[in-house]
């Protein structure tokens, strides 16, 4: 298995944050972005919240331009 990554650049927000994630499994990776989810951006962990952070994954290492808002 590749390393992952979730960007927080993809997504507009009130403060851009420009976060981004990697790790070299799936679970690490959700543990990490969940804490940011929950600590920064204040969500709430849930179970819809890691399945809708697990939709956003991609595979690789962040790229170090912002990439385009989805």
């Amino acid at each position: 298995m590749g390393r992952k990554y979730i960007d927080c650049r993809e997504f507009p927000s009130e403060i851009n944050c420009s976060v981004a994630l990697s790790a070299d499994s799936e679970s690490e990776l959700l543990e990490a972005a969940v804490q940011h989810a929950v600590t920064v951006h204040k969500h709430a962990d849930s179970a819809e919240l890691r399945s809708q952070l697990k939709g956003l994954f991609h595979d690789g290492t962040p790229p170090a331009e912002s990439p385009p808002h989805a």
